[in-house]
């Protein structure tokens, strides 16, 4: 996260970091796909185990 989003930009506020933090993780656990998990998001791979 601080590869990818921190450290790339200059903020001017709080506010603004808090708001492209939220859109951040919201991406990396429901729009990023990987090849580690079958193609798929986090979310949906979790999705398939819904006992664990």
């Amino acid at each position: 996260m601080k590869n990818e989003l921190l450290y790339l930009q200059d903020w001017n506020s709080g506010e603004q970091f808090k708001e492209a933090l939220r859109k951040y993780i919201q991406y990396y656990n429901n729009d990023r796909i990987k090849l580690r998990l079958n193609g798929k998001s986090p979310v949906q791979y979790r999705a398939l185990f819904p006992g664990a």
